[in-house]
């Protein structure tokens, strides 16, 4: 199987602060650069998702972000 690492080059789509990998099926992956802090992992946030379309993974992403921001929040109130 061969994978392409999608740098950030004209024409290549970017998620910052996530690596975006697509697979020779066409098979989107995204890594965030920096790992959750541990209250989003244990929260459900996920630094490594897939999905099969570039329009998918971002919306997948923004997920696992607002989970993480919610849980970061949710720690500084209580």
């Amino acid at each position: 199987m061969e994978v392409q690492i999608m740098h950030s080059t004209p024409g290549r789509p970017v998620i910052p602060g996530w690596r975006l990998i697509i697979s020779d099926a066409g098979r989107f992956w995204a890594f965030r650069t920096h790992l959750f802090p541990r209250a989003a992992v244990r929260a459900g946030a996920e630094s490594a998702v897939d999905a099969d379309t570039f329009d998918e993974i971002q919306a997948i992403v923004a997920e696992q972000e607002e989970t993480a921001r919610a849980a970061l929040v949710e720690g500084v109130i209580s």
